[in-house]
C-alpha cells in the first residue's frame, strides 16, 4: 500500500481533500483537525497549519506536533503551501513559485526534535526534496502555468510584516520571496526523514516595494490564486513516484548523529 501524502496549507487547500477528520496526539501536543481522503487515487491528508479558522499566528504554530503527527500516520511526503511577499521585482502578485532554498530568520520557534542525545546535525544542502519540486513544476506545465523553481525563500518570525530595511537586507542575501511559515517546517520534516517541498503563491510585493501592506489584501489575493494552486496540487500528487528509491530525504539520519549507542546483537 502506498504511504499517504500530506498537504500543509490554508483553508483554500482543504477543498481538494474530503473524508474522515481526526486529531492525532503527539509528544508535543495534539495536531489540528486533519482531513484524510483521496487525491488521484492516493491517500492524502490535509493539515491546516494555523488550525481551524486560522487561529494560530505563524510564530505560535505547533510545528513539531504537526510534523510528528503526520509521520505517525505514515506520511513520507509533504507538500506545503505558503503565502509570500515578492522581494524579486520580476515576480508579481498572483505568481506561483517552487522555492529551491531557504534562509531562516525565525527566532523563538522550537526548530528541532533533537534537544537530547544523540546529538544530530541534519544535512540541509537541499532543504526541499528534488522529487517533489519536479512533480510540482511539471504539474504547473500541465496547467499551462510556468512555475519559477529557482527562488530562495526567506522565513521571518512574524506576525508583523517586515520593514523596508529588512527587505533590502534579505534581497542582498539572495532572498527572492519572504514568508512567515517556511521554517522550521522544512527542517523538522528532514529530521524525521520525510520528503518536503513548498509551493508558494505571491500575494503581495514586500515592504518598500508597494505603498502599504494589508492583511486583508493578502487574504483576498490568496482566494484568487487558490483555484489554480489547487489544480497544480492535484496534478503534482499524481506525478509523485510510488517509491522513494534514490531519494536522499529517506536517509537523512544515516550519518547525522554523533555518539549514537551501538545496538549489540543478542545471543541465546
Amino acid at each position: 500500500m502506498r504511504p499517504p501524502i500530506a498537504i500543509i496549507g490554508g483553508s483554500g487547500v482543504k477543498s481538494i481533500i474530503k473524508g474522515e477528520e481526526k486529531i492525532v496526539g503527539t509528544p508535543y501536543g495534539p495536531t489540528p483537525t486533519l482531513t484524510i481522503g483521496q487525491v488521484k487515487g492516493r491517500e492524502a491528508i490535509y493539515l491546516p497549519r494555523h488550525g481551524e479558522g486560522h487561529t494560530a499566528p505563524p510564530h505560535k504554530v505547533n510545528y513539531r506536533a504537526n510534523i510528528w503527527g503526520l509521520k505517525n500516520l505514515g506520511v513520507e511526503r509533504i507538500i506545503a503551501t505558503n503565502a509570500v511577499g515578492a522581494i524579486d521585482t520580476t515576480l508579481t502578485p498572483g505568481d506561483i513559485v517552487v522555492p529551491s532554498d531557504l534562509i531562516d530568520f525565525t527566532k523563538s520557534r522550537r526548530g528541532t526534535f533533537y534537544d537530547d542525545p544523540p546529538v544530530t546535525h541534519i544535512d540541509v544542502s537541499e532543504p526541499y526534496c528534488p522529487t517533489l519540486r519536479s512533480a510540482m513544476t511539471s504539474a504547473g506545465s500541465d496547467n499551462k502555468k510556468t512555475l519559477r523553481n529557482d527562488v530562495v525563500m526567506a522565513a521571518t518570525e512574524g506576525p508583523r510584516y517586515e520593514t523596508p530595511a529588512e527587505i533590502r537586507m534579505l534581497r542582498t542575501l539572495g532572498g527572492a520571496i519572504v514568508g512567515m511559515t517556511g521554517a522550521p517546517e522544512a527542517f523538522l520534516a528532514r529530521e524525521l526523514q520525510i520528503c518536503y517541498a513548498s509551493i508558494s503563491f505571491v500575494s503581495n510585493m514586500a515592504a518598500g516595494l508597494q505603498r502599504t501592506l494589508s492583511a486583508k489584501e493578502v487574504e483576498d489575493r490568496g482566494k484568487e490564486t487558490s483555484q489554480v494552486l489547487n489544480k497544480i496540487l492535484i496534478e503534482a500528487i499524481g506525478n509523485i513516484p510510488d517509491t522513494r528509491e534514490g531519494c536522499s530525504c529517506a536517509r537523512a539520519l544515516a550519518q547525522a548523529q554523533l555518539n549514537k549507542p551501538e545496538v549489540k546483537e543478542q545471543t541465546c
